[in-house]
This record gives structure tokens, sequence and C-alpha cells, in this order.
């Protein structure tokens, strides 16, 4: 696995306590509790990273920035795509070089997230507006061990994006949101 590789799958979470007990029963440590995070997709006009299947994110976490490419996943069990990421002093100003070079957000999606690990891998707990997703990400024997400890079936397993995923609620609920957002889809931002 080259070494800016990410490796991981997605699982829907019906019961979020359940989960979180699997996971302190299996070893794993809350690193962060649900913090919110904003994530702007960029593109230029004709959207030519999307048709790529690439993306350019710039994503604020509680009060980091953090700027992120990937490029074209490789198709298998596991979502796998070569990551380059670093933070970023000024999210701000990194948006108004982003447009001066001729980059505009293209897709907004938000989710509060909690961030687990043991160790070895991570684990993230995402609170979308469009549901509670997690992703497990580490070397694959170990995404599908710590993924029998929770309970996943590898058919449960998700490699779509959260684009997809909103692309594929939007048609399921008829909605017209441009964004995953909790005030565009109607949905309630979570209490913690």
């Amino acid at each position: 696995m080259p070494k800016n590789s990410e490796v991981e799958i997605k699982f829907r979470v019906a019961d979020v306590r359940r989960l979180e007990q699997s996971l302190t029963d299996a070893g794993f440590q809350l690193k962060t509790p649900p913090t919110h995070e904003m994530n702007s997709l960029y593109d230029r006009p004709g959207n030519p990273l999307r048709r790529q299947g690439a993306i350019l994110r710039l994503r604020k976490y509680g009060e980091r920035w953090r700027l992120t490419h990937k490029a074209n996943g490789v198709p298998g069990k596991y979502k796998t795509r070569e990551e380059h990421e670093t933070a970023v002093e000024n999210g701000p100003e990194l948006d108004a070089i982003l447009r001066a070079l001729g980059y505009a957000p293209s897709f907004v999606y938000e989710k509060f997230r909690s961030e687990w690990s043991d160790g070895e891998g991570e684990v993230v707990v995402d609170h979308t507006p469009i549901g509670v997703v997690a992703e497990i990400e580490g070397a694959p024997r170990w995404i599908d061990r710590t993924a029998r400890a929770l309970g996943v079936d590898a058919r449960d397993y998700i490699t779509k994006s959260y684009g997809e995923l909103f692309l594929e609620w939007k048609k399921a609920t008829g909605s017209s949101a441009a964004n995953m957002t909790f005030r565009e889809c109607g949905s309630r931002r979570p209490r913690f």
C-alpha cells in the first residue's frame, strides 16, 4: 500500500450507543468527542475533478482547517485511493486563493464526527443530515477484523462517497437540497 493511500469502508449505524459500547469492548479509545465538521469540495467550471473521480476538499473540523486532495479510487471491497492532506492556518484565505485560481465550492456537506482509535487504525462515527454513518480506516485485514468485532458484515460495507450517498438520499426522498447540510436537508442538528 503506498504511503499516502487511504483504505476504508463505511457502514450505516442503526444504534449509536450500541456501536460505541462495541468500540469500547473492542479496546478502542475515544480520541475526539462529536465535533462539528464542514466540508467544501472545490472544482473548476465543467467539474473536471469530479469527472476524474478526484476531490479537492477544504475541511473545518472544530477550529482546525485541512486541505485534502484525493485521487480517483480503485474499485474493490474497500475504498482505496491516494490521498494528500495538510493543515491550513487560515481557511477563509485559502478559500480566496482557490477562488482566485478558478476553483469554487461545488458541493458542501457537514456532519458531527467522533474519532475512535485502538492504536492501529481508526473508526469514526458521523452524524450527518442523512443519517449516522461510520467509517473504518486502516489496513484491509484490520478493517475486516474490526468490522467483525463491531458486528458489521462485509455485505454491509459501503465504498461510496458522501456525495454519492447524498444523491441516493435525494432520489429516495425527492429532496431538492443542493448540499448535504442540516439546514438544506431539513434535518435537526444532533445534540450531544
